[in-house]
């Protein structure tokens, strides 16, 4: 079983740290019932659902308790007043330092779940991102991203499209794409962790932030 971590609770919401390769809610059959907000509702039977990490993304996950909070986070993040940090390792040598992608995204039917970029009916969809390090022998950069908006698989598919998949993506990297396994797991993941959430407290408002080391 993937080990969660709690790292804020209070009465009006909790911080949890998703591992990768657990979805974040009830998937279809019997076999996808386990995952990170049935744990938590274990718990914290008031709990509920703000956002969601892909299955394949680790990284801080934000849960409501109760009705009125997570009315008030919704908003918050449907208003884009909760800022979200991802980091990223990518294949190839980003040259930039710094830049954005501002490509509409829509579902790709055929191929559900999978998304792409859609110019003509796509939904709006912003990243910024930022380089933080370059590996020259591995040929790999490791990236800072801020998903403006928040679209089904937005990183994945922006960094695909602009030629850097993240690694270990076998859904948008290609077969030429390697897995890798790191420390703390016995299986190839996403290199893909949710590391930084900042937003206002659902009941005075002060300013709440947290900060998840990526594991990789």
């Amino acid at each position: 079983m993937q080990r969660w971590q709690v790292w804020h609770e209070d009465e009006e919401l909790l911080v949890v740290d998703k591992p990768a390769g657990l979805l974040s809610v009830p998937g279809r059959g019997e076999d996808k019932q386990d995952c990170l907000s049935a744990r938590v509702a274990s718990r914290w039977p008031d709990a509920l659902v703000v956002h969601r990490l892909d299955m394949a993304t680790s990284g801080l996950m934000l849960f409501a308790r109760g009705l009125q909070a997570q009315q008030r986070l919704n908003a918050a993040f449907a208003e884009r007043r909760v800022d979200k940090r991802y980091v990223a390792v990518v294949q190839g040598l980003v040259a930039r330092e710094a830049g954005e992608i501002d490509l509409p995204l829509g579902s790709d039917w055929p191929n559900r779940p999978r998304q792409r970029i859609d110019l003509r009916h796509g939904r709006p969809a912003l990243t910024r991102w930022r380089v933080l390090e370059r590996d020259l022998t591995a040929q790999r950069t490791r990236l800072e991203l801020q998903p403006v908006s928040g679209r089904a698989h937005q990183l994945r598919v922006h960094l695909c499209s602009v030629g850097h998949a993240i690694v270990g993506d076998t859904l948008y990297g290609g077969a030429g794409d390697a897995s890798p396994v790191v420390p703390g797991h016995t299986e190839p993941r996403l290199l893909l962790h949710a590391t930084g959430l900042v937003f206002a407290h659902p009941r005075d408002l002060r300013r709440c932030a947290f900060a998840s080391p990526p594991p990789f």
